[in-house]
């Protein structure tokens, strides 16, 4: 049962190069070395402790699923040598289980076995109540998980489960090795640091030196399945810097072989594909650059842990009306324009694609700086001697807007403080490096979870081409606090019962336009009528290779480095 679009997974080259093929049967390392740059540096290798997609992605050369999805976004076994289903029995004709068999064989990276006790321990890991599991909407609706043998774990559901592809499928939900994180349960996970920064896998590669914000060193796989795999004996994985130079670094100078996440206007990513060492490539997924709302006051006059918790409503945003205006303020397409050009879309719906799950709605797409202005008054905001708007109880709409460090994201936030302060709200601008802004550090105060300003901006999406687990991040309870160590994917602290019991109706409902027309609804609820995620643009992935890197595919639907396996150079 998989559910697929034939329009949004095909990569388009914004450059071509000459493209040789791997040969036939060849040795593991044949290749030496290959240099990969993220300028969002990793900060962890465990995407159970950190949402940021370069800990994701990072940790995907090392740590791996039962199943993931390829560029087309299909469905695809990994570990396992079929994707169960109700025709060959893999899932119960009731819906409230699916079995998984393990490929024989299979081994961990130190050389023991990789069994059903360690898939087992996974979902124990991310489920335990006293951890704060990054990815718990992967395991939304799990009743429990159990070893049948020592290759077969069946997944029972608490209801039926018509798509049941959450717990262990995609990067964003890896297997981890039960005897390396056994301590780590709780409370405990975000202590066991040699765990979280060099996790033992079943993937092509292992890290042999972590610096968090900074390098990754690797090596190849000595027990990887495939005995022709990687063709690379070692990786450097370079973090930091912005996205400029990345870009650089692949296409003009040549010094590395893959850059992610090219968030550069495109008429200076052109520039440099011109230069000839390398191609730019691109593909429209599910990415969607928003401004999220932050429903609970981030004051730092209140105790830490009460800061930025439901216990405090915030002082304005609370308001649905100050929400809506600050989005209405908002030209989009210009946004795009100076932006992302041909590589970004203006957009009011957080789930953007695949077509059956995107809303009709439009309301945003047209800038209204008067029915903003028009919107605070009935919300009792007037202009004060300072042009800031405040209400009877001396409330001043003045924000703080975080993002972290992009040359674009800064190019957005100076122009949406013009429309928002054109409106009366005040607005102070802070950019935090992403390394440290998605890092997931619960220490930290400047992650994107523990959300300390009143509005932030970001851009993320889903894996597969099916949205349940990513609606399923907004359900009450999964906001991020201090008994989660701040994890959780509810960031902005939205509850509305009418919102979760819908879920569980889509948890429960195999038709696929169905499915769609639900999701629509739920979409619509976080943007069109309470505004409390404010879609800006729906992002195509823009990354670049080197000319003599073959075996890349742009993959939108989950790592970008999904098939790195089967990466070669090209003489």
């Amino acid at each position: 049962m998989t559910f697929k679009t034939a329009l949004m997974g095909t990569a388009v080259a914004m450059a071509f190069a000459p493209m040789a093929f791997a040969a036939g049967h060849e040795e593991r390392g044949r290749d030496g070395h290959v240099n990969i740059i993220y300028w969002q540096a990793p900060s962890i290798l465990n995407p159970y402790l950190s949402s940021g997609t370069k800990d994701l992605e990072s940790s995907s050369m090392i740590i791996e699923p039962l199943a993931r999805y390829d560029e087309n976004g299909e469905l695809v076994a990994w570990l396992v040598d079929e994707i169960p289903t109700v025709e060959n029995g893999g899932v119960a004709e009731d819906l409230m289980s699916i079995t998984w068999r393990l490929t024989p064989g299979l081994t961990w990276s130190d050389g023991t076995p990789l069994t059903s006790e360690d898939v087992v321990f996974t979902a124990e890991y991310c489920m335990h109540p006293e951890g704060g599991c990054a990815q718990l909407a992967k395991f939304d609706g799990v009743e429990s998980v159990e070893a049948l043998d020592s290759l077969t774990v069946r997944v029972n559901f608490n209801k039926p489960m018509p798509v049941p592809y959450g717990p262990f499928v995609s990067a964003e939900a890896p297997i981890i090795q039960k005897a390396q994180f056994a301590d780590c349960l709780g409370a405990n996970a975000p202590q066991c640091t040699d765990a979280n920064f060099r996790p033992i896998g079943t993937g092509p590669f292992v890290v042999t030196d972590f610096r968090p914000n900074d390098v990754i060193s690797m090596e190849a796989n000595a027990n990887f399945r495939d005995p022709a795999k990687p063709a690379f004996a070692t990786v450097t994985f370079k973090g930091g810097g912005d996205a400029a130079a990345a870009a650089r670094s692949v296409l003009e100078t040549g010094e590395f072989d893959y850059a992610w996440n090219l968030q550069l206007a495109p008429d200076v990513l052109q520039g440099m594909v011109e230069a000839g060492q390398g191609q730019a490539i691109s593909a429209f997924g599910t990415l969607v650059e928003r401004i999220e709302m932050n429903l609970t006051n981030p004051s730092p006059d209140l105790p830490d842990g009460e800061r930025a918790t439901i216990a405090h409503p915030h002082p304005f945003l609370s308001d649905q009306r100050v929400r809506q205006a600050l989005s209405m303020a908002i030209d989009r397409e210009l946004l795009v324009e100076i932006g992302y050009g041909q590589a970004g879309r203006p957009t009011c719906n957080l789930v953007p694609n695949p077509p059956n799950f995107a809303s009709d709605n439009t309301d945003c797409l047209t800038q209204d700086i008067e029915g903003a202005k028009a919107l605070l008054e009935e919300a009792g905001f007037t202009p004060g001697p300072d042009g800031v708007r405040v209400n009877a109880d001396g409330v001043r709409l003045s924000v703080v807007y975080q993002t972290s460090t992009n040359a674009v994201r800064q190019d957005f936030q100076a122009l949406i403080k013009q429309w928002w302060e054109e409106i009366g709200v005040e607005t102070e601008l802070k950019n935090i490096d992403a390394s440290v802004f998605f890092g997931g550090d619960p220490g930290s105060p400047d992650t994107f979870q523990k959300f300390y300003s009143d509005v932030e901006m970001y851009a993320n999406n889903f894996s597969g081409t099916d949205p349940q687990p990513y609606v399923a991040m907004y359900r009450c309870g999964n906001e991020p606090k201090p008994s989660t160590q701040w994890q959780g994917e509810n960031i902005n602290r939205y509850c509305d019962p009418e919102y979760d019991a819908l879920l569980d109706e889509l948890a429960q409902t195999a038709d696929f336009e169905e499915r769609g027309r639900i999701v629509r609804q739920l979409n619509d609820m976080l943007t069109k009528d309470s505004h409390t995620i404010v879609p800006l643009v729906d992002r195509g992935r823009v990354s670049a290779h080197s000319n003599t890197l073959g075996g890349v595919i742009l993959n939108t639907w989950d790592s970008e480095l999904w098939n790195v396996a089967d990466w070669y150079r090209v003489n």
